[in-house]
């Protein structure tokens, strides 16, 4: 019987273990974005009163890419939203500063 808890406590802490080194990987992945470089994305929600639009990435060549969540951005002030609508795809440029991350300029394709 003891030999079954010591089995079982070595399996319990292996799986805790690969588990924290995945959510640091998927960490990693989500910090080391390169922010300058621009990116395309599909519009979900746009916000005209709040100058805040929702963009789910599309990334090229990967199985499953477009299953991504969107994700909520400002847009810098003096970039217009008036000819943007929830569906259209666009290439973008965000920067970061302080943690919000900000839309500097899009382009509808």
């Amino acid at each position: 019987m003891k030999s079954v808890m010591k089995s079982a406590t070595y399996v319990l802490a292996g799986t805790a273990g690969v588990a924290m080194l995945v959510s640091v990987a998927l960490a990693q992945d989500q910090a080391g974005k390169d922010l300058s470089k621009d990116q395309t994305g599909q519009v979900t929600q746009v916000n005209r009163l709040n100058n805040t639009i929702a963009v789910r990435p599309i990334q090229d060549g990967t199985v499953g890419a477009n299953a991504m969540a969107s994700e909520q951005f400002k847009v810098k002030d003096g970039v217009s939203l008036e000819d943007l609508h929830a569906g259209n795809r666009i290439t973008y440029s965000v920067s970061d500063s302080g943690g919000t991350k900000t839309i500097t300029k899009f382009k509808v394709q």
